[in-house]
């Protein structure tokens, strides 16, 4: 960690500012774009733990970016690797080519994935990830002679991305509500596992509500086993404000799935690359699923990538028919991108020389006491934890569900702090390389927002 300091006066060398742009050509995603654009907040550079405005104020990243930087912001190491990269080559295409640098990274990251996802394939987004899930599930049981085998089971409150077909399994109602009419046919989702009313201010992993993962028994028994692809969902719940998976859920789920010989893919958009104190979250938990969905810190957020693990024997027994046929008609432009990829090389090569995931494990205990020293605050009903990411929720105000949320969240960044606001709820997921100090600057900035919003 010698190379990034982190004493935050050293962040930047000076103050400087940029002339605002026009806002008004862009339309902005997962936005109130009216609301915004009436009192922006534009991010100039970052480095470290630190944004940087357009006004030149230093903003301390609480949310890794948006779940990505789990390294932190500029990284030289990366920024040189995809220098040379795109000097070297800038783009090659995928389909009936290749390039070396996909099928290196590919390697690297199978030597981090829990056992048996020795198969990976490249996408550019956790949305790519998820549908490109869903289509080998059913990939898998057509060419195991089950081609029943077309329904899939997601999760109240869950988030897959954006794609049709992970909006289809997603359980956000404001992401599913206006394109109800195309969603896919054929899906289940399974009670989510936040329980506010007994378990509140549980830290790390609740032990009740376990027993949640036999709705997919109730399931199985309503549609048939041998109609029933695959179940997703996510080891932690990000998107919906960090509901985490009690004791035993997972274990119980797989257990289900394998019995009936259902296919479960966990999507770790989110969770994979150190953030829960594990390479992945399937590791830390002890659950071994059969997909894998990644994106997000696979390169630090660099550039778009994502990936999708598969077990050997779904990969296998996709690989039929005859060998100058294609088993997959699936893929996309930038699959394996090679400046992507570089990128890639250059995260993984972090995390392992600054031992990234062991330091968000050794971090575990002192983040869980600060984050929890806001109980009892104004209106905080829950702080939910485990490894370096946290969920506070608060009770919503007369003036309707998520202002007090977003209140706490403006007030955060106009003092320095940028947190993530899902509506009522803060979640708060530092880079890896956070240390103490810093993150007691964060759980003061948000006591203080807090209090003035009440």
């Amino acid at each position: 960690m010698a190379d990034l300091p982190l004493n935050s006066s050293n962040y930047f060398s000076s103050k400087s500012s940029q002339e605002m742009p026009s806002l008004e050509a862009l339309w902005m995603p997962f936005t109130a774009n009216r609301q915004f654009k009436a009192n922006p907040r534009l991010l100039a550079k970052a480095e470290g733990m630190y944004y940087k405005d357009i006004d030149g104020n230093k903003i301390l990243d609480a949310t890794a970016g948006l779940w990505c930087c789990n390294a932190g912001h500029g990284r030289k190491e990366i920024s040189e690797a995809v220098s040379k990269q795109i000097h070297e080559m800038d783009y090659a295409p995928s389909f009936q080519m290749g390039h070396p640098i996909a099928f290196e990274l590919a390697e690297r990251l199978v030597d981090l994935s829990p056992e048996g996802l020795n198969k990976v394939f490249f996408t550019n987004s956790g949305s790519e990830s998820v549908d490109t899930a869903l289509k080998m599930a059913l990939c898998y049981h057509r060419a195991n002679g089950q081609a029943s085998r077309t329904r899939f089971i997601g999760r109240e409150m869950g988030y897959h991305g954006v794609g049709f077909g992970g909006i289809s399994v997603g359980g956000l109602s404001n992401n599913r509500k206006a394109f109800s009419g195309q969603l896919l046919q054929g899906v289940d989702h399974l009670p989510h596992t936040l329980d506010i009313q007994n378990a509140a201010f549980t830290r790390g992993l609740s032990h009740l509500g376990a027993e949640k993962a036999e709705v997919l028994e109730q399931l199985v028994t309503l549609h048939g086993a041998e109609n029933i692809a695959a179940v997703i969902v996510e080891p932690m719940s990000g998107s919906a404000g960090v509901i985490l998976p009690p004791q035993g859920y997972l274990k119980r789920l797989r257990e289900i799935t394998k019995k009936h010989g259902i296919l479960l893919i966990f999507d770790e958009v989110i969770t994979a690359f150190g953030r829960v104190g594990a390479a992945f979250a399937s590791q830390r938990w002890g659950v071994i699923p059969d997909m894998i969905t990644t994106a997000k810190a696979i390169n630090n957020g660099a550039i778009p990538m994502g990936a999708v693990f598969v077990q050997d024997f779904i990969h296998d027994t996709c690989m039929q028919g005859p060998a100058e046929l294609i088993e997959f008609f699936h893929g996309y432009t930038y699959s394996g991108h090679p400046v992507a990829a570089a990128a890639a090389l250059a995260t993984l090569s972090i995390y392992e020389n600054e031992q990234l995931f062991e330091r968000s494990l050794e971090l575990e205990h002192y983040f869980e006491d600060a984050v929890h020293s806001l109980k009892g605050l104004p209106n905080v009903i829950d702080i939910r934890n485990t490894g370096l990411v946290a969920g506070i929720q608060f009770a919503p105000n007369a003036q309707g569900a998520g202002k007090r949320g977003y209140g706490v969240f403006e007030h955060c960044f106009r003092h320095g702090t940028l947190v993530r606001a899902t509506g009522d709820i803060i979640a708060i997921s530092p880079p890896l390389i956070v240390d103490k100090r810093e993150i007691d600057q964060m759980v003061n900035s948000l006591s203080d927002a807090i209090n003035a919003v009440g």
